[in-house]
């Protein structure tokens, strides 16, 4: 299925207007030489102990598609405010540079670059915000799920949270990124076919109410679909529990009922009495699925109780990663015309030039980062890679969802436990920068505070 909006006509529209601006004063001016840009998140919130990358495919795929639409071209010259000559220039932009990223799933900290871009200063920079857009919020999501799914302690969760989610766009994008990082299913549909992952539903309370007695809802249900969840808590969840024994006693070998869920009330005792329940009546193969304002913490609690549950359901919490909604994403030039370029604003400095990550492993757990000039060669693996080269994707980087899952897992398997928990870590993992890159910065903003004195 189509892959909307990286494939929209108009997308190039989606951009800030001072990129546009700055494009334009670009093209008057000649500015049309090499440009590095980094994409990272300046540092962690409180809440993480790390980030899940997320949001390369979209990125790449936006970047091979970018161009200017006779439409958008259209509204550009409404605008008033681009000549002629600017909107022929936008009339012929493509993207053609290259873009180093680390691999969808890796888990990054404060300060590394997670893409890196390469190309004409315009291209560069009309690009920025979709890239900002995409990376920023399917890492802000990943990193949520990645909680969730840790905290369940390898019980299977379930992406519920598509009508909370703000915008549709934004639904689809959640479901992939919680994929990526560990969630089993998705009750979204269309990101469901879209992305093949595995759908998951049972039924509303609606269902329930539209009918006369709850035991004829369930009854109705399973005439269509034998193998199911049966929600149980609509009216009293207990006598929900004892409807669906009913109902096994009445189909006796036809009953195929997979799963009850609990939506509300005391998850941890109705989970209790529901198993005990279910066991005498000799449904011990009947699973119990929780849900209900679920996030890592109450998930947590539950595990942590040994509750009688099997699985989650988890919706708003996770969709809008709640407690963390945001992250200090930005995209900064840090190379022009084969130079270093440096931002020096207190609290905002950046470091200059095209990098390299390196990723210091022991015993199979990830101990520390160092962040280099690209060209070093310094002990560790080295995560950013050529993703791109002129405007096209490299054939290693066609990596499908299936594998980016299956490299987030490895990767998050490397963490020590105490960046896993979902509590603060006590120390924050150490990202070092390279002794040849602090003396770049150093040298490179000594020349700039100099040319402002």
């Amino acid at each position: 299925m189509a892959l909307p909006p990286a494939d929209d006509p108009n997308i190039a529209l989606f951009t800030d207007l001072y990129e546009l601006r700055m494009a334009r004063s670009y093209f008057e001016r000649g500015m049309h030489g090499q440009a590095v840009f980094d994409l990272f998140v300046r540092a962690l919130p409180p809440e993480r102990n790390y980030l899940i990358a997320a949001g390369l495919d979209d990125a790449l795929r936006y970047l091979e598609a970018f161009s200017f639409s006779d439409a958008a071209l259209h509204e550009l010259t409404a605008m008033g405010e681009f000549p002629d000559a600017i909107v022929e220039r936008f009339a012929s932009m493509r993207f053609t540079g290259d873009v180093y990223a680390v691999p969808e799933g890796t888990p990054v900290f404060g300060g590394e670059p997670i893409i890196e871009v390469v190309a004409p200063l315009p291209e560069a920079q009309l690009v920025e915000t979709y890239l900002l857009n995409q990376i920023h919020f399917q890492t802000a999501i990943a990193s949520k799920g990645a909680r969730v799914v840790d905290a369940a302690g390898g019980r299977a969760i379930a992406d519920f949270g598509a009508r909370r989610a703000h915008g549709t766009d934004a639904a689809m994008k959640a479901a992939r990124a919680l994929y990526i990082a560990g969630v089993a299913a998705t009750s979204n549909v269309l990101a469901s076919r879209t992305y093949g992952i595995p759908g998951a539903g049972t039924m509303a309370h609606s269902y329930v109410q539209a009918h006369d007695r709850e035991l004829d809802a369930f009854r109705n249900f399973v005439k269509s679909y034998p193998d199911t969840t049966l929600l149980v808590d609509t009216y009293d969840t207990i006598e929900g529990v004892r409807n669906v024994i009913r109902l096994a006693e009445e189909l006796g070998d036809g009953f195929a009922v997979s799963a009850i869920r609990l939506d509300s009330g005391d998850l941890e005792q109705h989970a209790r009495e529901a198993r005990t329940l279910l066991d005498a009546a000799g449904l011990t193969s009947v699973q119990i699925i929780a849900s209900g304002g679920l996030d890592e913490h109450s998930i947590a609690a539950l595990v942590a109780a040994a509750a009688a549950v099997d699985g989650f359901g988890v919706g708003t919490r996770m969709a809008v990663s709640a407690d963390a909604p945001s992250l200090d994403a930005v995209y900064k030039l840090v190379e022009y015309d084969g130079k270093g370029r440096a931002k020096l604003s207190p609290g905002k400095e950046t470091l200059p030039g095209r990098k390299q990550l390196f990723r210091i492993s022991e015993g199979g757990t990830i101990v520390r980062d160092v962040l280099a000039l690209r060209g070093e060669r310094l002990q560790g693996a080295a995560l950013l890679s050529p993703v791109m080269r002129a405007g096209r994707r490299l054939p290693d980087a066609a990596v499908s969802l299936a594998e980016a899952r299956s490299y987030a897992e490895e990767q998050r398997a490397m963490l020590a436990p105490e960046l896993r928990a979902i509590e603060r870590a006590p120390v924050a993992f150490p990202v070092e920068v390279s002794s040849r890159l602090r003396s770049e910065h150093t040298r490179l903003a000594g020349v700039l505070r100099a040319d402002r004195s």
